[in-house]
């Protein structure tokens, strides 16, 4: 049989299921979706047993097919998400939407206490943005839902607890821990003073390198499994290992993260006016980083535009990039979107949508989300000399994604590979001693690199 690396890489709306074999070449893959449940409050949040129930029986399926040789297994998913786990390993609330609104006494009762200001920021590398922040959200546990609180053996990031699921073992480890959760002083490498004024020390599982992996029988299986990783960190180790020039990554899907590994310093008051935060790399290097809830926007407005024009649901797919659209857009630009969840900073000009066409419309679309993350991306860069970009995840595969985005970056190279698996690729590297060399994306994975078409509107 055929050895295999398998990853789960948990998106908040795809779930995926990969095989990669020595080479780290796919070999096999399964989507699926769930539902959405809603939380005590009404809020939509994670169906957890849906997702727990669907892990156990794609990987035991697998495993009882005996079509590969699974070595080792490990997850990547999402960050600011936390499971609550008991004595028992019983799971003791929903797994809270990380947009769910926080209660603002329980802000100004921290603010009170800590400080949520600009020392703040600089020392943990993210502003403080409620439940966006995982930190947050077990502060606001303790003083909203104490007797549950109370209960709580140790609470886990996700890709933490999809782990625990296989291994039984609560760690934790240092992308989870450092991707804007308010937990990590980036200054004296360790928790945040606040963390252990308040003991919530004691209930994060112990830390190890995100490149553990635990030697165990599974179903009694011989086979080596990780203890998990955040998505967008994952997706940085692969370009890391494989690309010896400095760039930077732009991670998308829900969110759309560009991220610059190449920053020694922490982040700058400048950094912050701009609204940077950090990630975290594998070593525990930070990440300077900027983001867009961009999938989640476009998500929006593509449904709006689809009731709109009454066609498929999947014919946005196929619209390809349109010069003769572009131009005539382009000419005399004017915004039409109103934001649903991206902050609407500039003054719109039309309030409603003038466009005759699906086409036309989803041009204009692409054209406004584009320019913004135009803008991301350059406050990502900064100061740094770096020409080279990635672009990772689901808008890889977007033609008006990109053929706007190396438009309006011309001076740059930009990338895109044929396949959305930054994060699975990166959740298997971390548990392989696999060196990549500077061709790896390129023969494994279709690297390619984008050239700016030519128009009269710059």
């Amino acid at each position: 049989m055929q050895k295999v690396t398998a990853v789960f890489d948990i998106g908040k709306t795809n779930k995926k299921f990969f095989l990669f074999d020595f080479n780290f070449k796919e070999v096999y893959r399964e989507y699926t979706k769930f539902d959405e449940i809603v939380d005590e409050d009404g809020f939509p949040c994670e169906n957890l047993l849906a997702l727990h129930t669907w892990l156990k029986e794609v990987f035991d399926r697998i495993l009882k097919a005996e079509s590969y040789d699974i070595i080792a297994i490990n997850f990547s998913s999402y960050g600011a998400s936390l499971v609550h786990i008991d004595v028992n390993g019983n799971v003791l609330t929903p797994l809270y939407n990380y947009t769910k609104p926080m209660d603002q006494s329980v802000l100004d009762d921290f603010n009170q206490k800590y400080g949520l200001g600009r020392e703040f920021t600089k020392r943990t590398g993210c502003v403080c943005e409620g439940m966006l922040n995982s930190g947050m959200q077990i502060y606001w546990l303790k003083k909203t839902k104490p007797e549950i609180y109370s209960k709580i053996k140790y609470s886990l990031h996700l890709p933490q607890y999809i782990s625990y699921i296989f291994t039984g073992i609560p760690l934790s480890e240092y992308t989870s821990i450092g991707c804007h959760t308010g937990l990590w002083d980036y200054q004296k490498k360790d928790y945040h003073d606040w963390v252990y004024e308040e003991r919530i020390n004691e209930i994060l599982a112990p830390v190890v390198s995100t490149e553990t992996s635990i030697n165990m029988k599974y179903n009694g299986k011989p086979i080596k499994i990780g203890v998990g990783v955040h998505d967008s960190s994952a997706a940085l180790l692969l370009y890391i290992r494989s690309v010896k020039k400095k760039f930077i990554l732009v991670s998308t899907g829900t969110w759309s993260i560009a991220l610059n590994p190449f920053v020694k310093s922490n982040l700058s008051d400048s950094d912050i006016d701009n609204e940077c935060i950090n990630y975290m790399r594998l070593d525990g290097s930070a990440v300077k980083a900027s983001r867009l809830f961009l999938g989640n926007e476009y998500k929006l407005q593509v449904q709006f535009l689809l009731n709109r024009f009454k066609v498929a649901e999947n014919y946005h797919k196929r619209v390809k990039f349109n010069h003769t659209i572009f131009e005539e857009i382009s000419f005399d630009f004017k915004p039409m979107f109103i934001w649903k969840s991206l902050k609407n900073n500039s003054p719109l000009s039309l309030s409603t949508m003038s466009h005759n066409t699906f086409e036309k419309a989803y041009h204009q679309l692409m054209l406004e989300l584009v320019l913004l993350q135009v803008e991301s991306i350059k406050t990502t860069i900064g100061e740094n000399k770096i020409h080279r970009i990635y672009i990772d995840g689901g808008f890889s595969d977007n033609d008006l994604y990109v053929s706007l985005l190396s438009h309006y970056l011309r001076g740059m190279k930009i990338h895109t590979t044929d396949s959305s698996l930054g994060s699975a690729l990166g959740a298997a590297l971390c548990i392989s001693d696999l060196k990549l060399n500077s061709k790896f994306m390129k023969e494994t994975y279709s690297l390619k690199k984008h050239v700016p078409f030519i128009s009269k509107i710059n």
